[in-house]
């Protein structure tokens, strides 16, 4: 039940941040959902923690979800990177 739970948390989060993202978030949710349940169970969810958590177990996470965050992490700045121009 938690785990679902967590799950539509990001989905609705994703939802919050806009119909580009959301696809995205939802495949991660959907991709890390097992994971997430086995490696974080205790993590508090909001600011980030779930995805330091799951960044953290990088090793020991099923490889549909290795491949999700290594999406959702090509499409993040850099950091320290400057804006980009508009």
């Amino acid at each position: 039940m938690k785990t679902r739970f967590v799950v539509l948390a990001i989905v609705a989060s994703a939802l919050m941040l806009g119909p580009a993202l959301a696809m995205t978030e939802a495949e991660l949710a959907k991709a890390c959902k097992a994971d997430v349940a086995k490696l974080c169970p205790k993590v508090p969810m909001g600011g980030g923690k779930i995805l330091e958590c799951l960044n953290s177990h990088k090793g020991d996470l099923t490889t549909a979800c290795q491949e999700a965050l290594a999406a959702e992490a090509a499409k993040a700045p850099a950091a320290g990177a400057p804006p980009a121009k508009q």
